[in-house]
Order: structure tokens, then C-alpha cells, then sequence
């Protein structure tokens, strides 16, 4: 977990990036608790805006297919639709049942890394139990030829028990360069699931792509653990993406009132949430269960934004079409209605950027496309795909 320098928190002091005193940073550096990169004084800046397809009814995420044969899109209520020779197709068949009641429904897709060969999608989504009560689930079907159906579709996940009435179902889903699977997970709007081990809220859970859990995972075979936790302690996370250039994997999940961060999740780690947060409730009071911004056994954020942009999909890109964003990391923004751009240095991030503004949409997920463009999706019930590309 970064540092942050002393000199660069006396500068962000200065302009108001750090709601604490001088004192209280200096305290914090001598005791040797890391302290967030908090988020810097944001540019504005125009960006070029196509819109590829129109109609979508709250998209969520994209997939690219390859050899340029289309995008895999969800919309919230359940669907999952091809754009593909320039139309967008109706309906895929084969899909789950969702629960698509407040913040539910059909959410992440992600392709096998073996695509190529075995045509397998992966989707999450949320399930409703039998007591009403509902969780996210993930399961793999695989891809018809004519690209009409997800064929013999099975669970491989659910999140155990299912607690949530409608809030806080995450949730992303991302391979990495081994191919685990990542699943990031919301603690259904229950604060202190996140930090129970024997419950799957607010967890960051890493499976084989079969469902079964790698024998490397953390807490495999320890007691009343659940061996599927890669990481804890997480609120609701949105955005997800392997570095390109460290092959780690980055993280990003929604803060309450403030507090949205950026993790790096290591194996076994407790990202605090509620017993520390840079937020407080949406009703001005603080979290009942946090010690602070920081609680002794827990991790500080990489970075996080006192003021809650209400952070939604994350791509790096690393394309040699636009070098000016080469080394960036790109994150939505719902509630700023934004598209954030992020440089980076390293692991640590020096300048951040603001874009779409003037569009005034919920920007829900972003992801870099073959083609070196960037693509975005605004969610409402008459969302769109963007390509969005620097302002010449």
C-alpha cells in the first residue's frame, strides 16, 4: 500500500485535497500508519463523443468479442445483447432468471481467456432466494456459433447466504494473467458482513474458472472461513481490471457519503470496511461501526475521493493509438455524471482528469477496445455506447 510523501501531503493540504490539520498528518506519518493517496484537484478538459448505439435500457457492461466480431452488452433488466455488423441484435436466449429489483439484475460479463476455443461468457447477476432475500450470483454458458444463444448455462457462484433487499450487489468480474477469476462482491448493504469470514459480503472472492477454489487461496482449509475470500472488508465494489504493466490487480468500490477508494487487494488483507472509511452516512452521521479512517489490522486505500464521484467501471490503456493516455487508468463516474481519467507513475496516481462532464450522464462502465478507442456506457432507461477518443 502507497505512502503518501510527507512533502506532497503538506502540498495537498494546501489546496484542500486532505480534510485533516497539519498536525494530525504529521502524527499519522511518525506512527507509521500509511495514509491514502487522496484525490487531487481534478482538470476539466473535452474529449471527442460518438455514440454507437442508442436504446439500451440501463446498460451495465461490455465484452469485446474477438477478430472484431462485436460487443457483448447487459442491461440491467436481464438481457444480454450483440452489437455486431454495425446493429445492435435482439436478445440473447439461454439466460438466468435475475432479480432485477433496485440496484439487481444482470450486471458484469466477462469472456474465458480461453474464448478462442470454448466460446464460454461468463455473467453475474443478482439471484433471489427462497426467503425473498437476494445475492450475486456467476455462471458460464457458452456462446452459439451464430451468436443467437448462451448454451447449457450453469452457476459456478453464489454468494452465500443472501442478505440483500435490493443494495450492494457489486459486481465485477475479471481474470487474471493465470486465469483466476475474480469476482467482487458487495456486502449487500449489511456493514459488518464485510468483515465476517464466514459469510461472502463484501468479499473479494478468486475461483478457477470452474468454480472450485485454488489451493493457494489465503484461507484455504482454516475453520468457519469461507476458502473462496481472497480479500475483505470491501463496501461495494464497481470496478475492477487487471494493470497491464504489474499484472496486479486493481479494484473500486463505492464509499457512503465520501470515501470512494481504489485498492490494490492482497491475498488475506482487510480493506476496512465499516471499521474504517473516509465516509460517513448519507445522513450526515458517522458510520456506527468506524473507528475512523483508519483501524489498527486494516488496509489503507490506494486512493480515494473525500467527495464521492460514485466511482462505475475501470479500464486501463495501454494502446499505441492515443499516446497521450498511454500509462492511464480510466474509472466512471455516476453521480458526477463524468468520465475520470488518471495518470499514473507507477503504481501511484499524479494527475487526475475529467471528461464528459458536458454530456451530463451516469457513466457505468468504461473498457479500451482492440481498436486503441475508449467506449463508455451511460446508464438510464435510454442508455447509449460511446466511443470517446482525445479532443483533437
Amino acid at each position: 500500500m502507497s505512502l503518501l510523501p510527507f512533502d506532497r501531503f503538506r502540498r495537498l493540504c494546501g489546496r484542500g485535497a486532505i480534510k485533516v490539520s497539519f498536525a494530525v498528518g504529521f502524527a499519522l506519518q511518525a506512527s507509521g500508519i500509511a495514509m491514502a493517496g487522496t484525490s487531487l484537484d481534478p482538470q476539466i478538459a473535452a474529449a471527442r463523443v460518438e455514440t454507437v448505439v442508442e436504446g439500451l435500457e440501463h446498460p451495465w457492461a461490455m465484452a469485446f468479442l474477438p477478430e472484431d466480431e462485436g460487443i457483448l452488452i447487459t442491461e440491467r433488466p436481464g438481457r444480454l445483447r450483440v452489437w455486431r455488423d454495425g446493429r445492435l441484435h435482439p436478445p440473447v436466449s439461454g439466460l438466468p432468471e435475475v432479480y432485477a429489483g433496485g440496484q439487481g439484475g444482470l450486471l458484469d460479463v466477462a469472456l474465458s481467456p480461453d474464448f478462442h476455443k470454448n466460446r464460454q461468457v461468463f455473467l453475474a447477476y443478482a439471484e433471489q432466494g427462497n426467503g425473498g432475500a437476494a445475492g450475486t450470483a456467476v455462471g458460464v454458458g457458452v456462446l452459439s456459433a451464430d451468436f443467437k444463444a448462451l448454451e447449457n448455462f450453469r452457476v459456478i457462484f453464489r454468494q452465500e447466504p443472501k442478505l440483500s433487499s435490493g443494495q450492494h450487489f457489486g459486481c465485477r468480474l475479471t481474470f487474471d494473467e493465470d486465469g483466476h477469476l475474480f469476482i467482487a462482491l458487495g456486502e449487500n448493504n449489511q456493514r459488518p458482513t464485510a468483515q465476517d469470514l464466514d459469510k461472502l459480503q463484501g468479499k473479494l472472492v478468486r475461483l478457477n474458472p470452474d468454480g472450485s477454489v485454488p489451493k493457494d487461496n489465503p484461507f484455504v482449509n482454516q475453520p468457519g472461513v469461507r476458502p473462496e475470500i481472497w480479500s475483505y472488508g470491501h463496501r461495494n465494489p464497481q470496478g475492477a481490471a487487471i494493470n497491464p504493466w504489474t499484472g496486479k490487480l486493481w479494484v473500486h468500490e463505492h464509499g457512503p457519503r465520501g470515501g470512494d477508494e481504489i485498492n490494490i487487494p492482497e491475498a488475506g488483507k482487510n480493506y476496512g470496511w465499516p471499521l474504517a472509511t473516509y465516509g460517513r452516512n448519507y445522513s450526515g452521521f458517522a458510520i456506527p461501526e468506524a473507528q475512523g479512517e483508519s483501524a489498527a489490522g486494516t488496509e489503507q486505500p490506494h486512493y480515494v475521493w473525500l467527495k464521492s464521484p460514485a466511482i462505475s467501471g475501470m479500464a486501463f490503456y495501454n494502446h499505441d493509438r492515443f499516446p497521450a493516455w498511454r500509462n492511464n487508468v480510466f474509472v466512471g463516474a455516476l453521480k458526477d455524471r463524468q468520465l475520470i481519467r488518471l495518470e499514473l507513475a507507477g503504481d501511484d496516481i499524479v494527475r487526475e482528469e475529467r471528461l464528459l462532464g458536458d454530456l451530463g450522464e451516469r457513466i457505468r462502465d468504461v473498457r479500451a477496445g482492440p481498436d486503441g478507442y475508449l467506449y463508455a456506457l451511460t446508464d438510464s432507461s435510454k442508455g447509449s455506447l460511446l466511443r470517446v477518443s482525445p479532443s483533437p
